[in-house]
């Protein structure tokens, strides 16, 4: 055999200077040697047999778990947060029976007070609805003569709904909002959350 005959044998051995990933599709019959990625397989665990009775056992655990914490929940559904400002301080509690008075008031004085608080909200009744029919009546005079105003003149009627601000001295000057500091330097401090947390 000659050497040109060994040389073209070996020829499809050699490697390449890059190694793809993928193999060329061409007609070219060098194949190449081919590296393939480590995976680390390993065969896949098979799974304990257990007990049948135990997986019930540890179902009805989980399960009682749950149904307690969800009495739990139902228990304090109707309880409030306290709210600090509104408690009452234990010491006032505490002399509650010595700060109450023992005076009793006769039957009398009591259904005069009665009858006075019915007699008050009555006043106050009449009033706020003498009120009310005030303003509609106010309101009412006021689009009546609006409407004979248009009719008469557009320009009058587009000048007399206009704000009158001698009547309402109200001026707002620079914007609504503070705008941003340029090149301030804000301070990296640490706080203390003491805020209370419900649960």
């Amino acid at each position: 055999m000659s050497f040109s005959a060994l040389i073209s044998q070996f020829k499809r051995l050699c490697l390449p200077s890059v190694i793809s990933a993928h193999r060329h599709i061409s007609t070219d019959p060098n194949l190449f040697f081919r590296a393939t990625p480590c995976l680390m397989a390993e065969p896949l665990k098979k799974k304990k047999k257990m007990d049948p009775a135990v997986v019930r056992a540890r179902e009805e655990r989980k399960k009682k778990r749950l149904e307690k914490q969800i009495r739990r929940l139902e228990k304090n559904t109707r309880q409030l947060k306290p709210i600090q400002e509104c408690e009452v301080p234990l010491n006032l509690l505490d002399e509650k029976l010595a700060r109450q008075r023992g005076i009793s008031h006769s039957a009398e004085l009591l259904e005069k007070r009665v009858l006075l608080e019915k007699r008050w909200a009555n006043f106050k009744r009449e009033q706020v609805l003498s009120d009310l029919q005030t303003i509609d009546r106010l309101l009412f005079c006021q689009q009546k003569a609006l409407d004979e105003l248009r009719n008469e003149s557009e320009e009058l009627y587009q000048e007399a709904i206009q704000f009158d601000f001698h009547l309402i001295p109200f001026t707002s000057v620079g914007p609504v909002e503070t705008p941003a500091i340029e090149n301030y330097d804000v301070p990296d401090g640490e706080y203390q959350d003491v805020s209370k947390k419900w649960t």
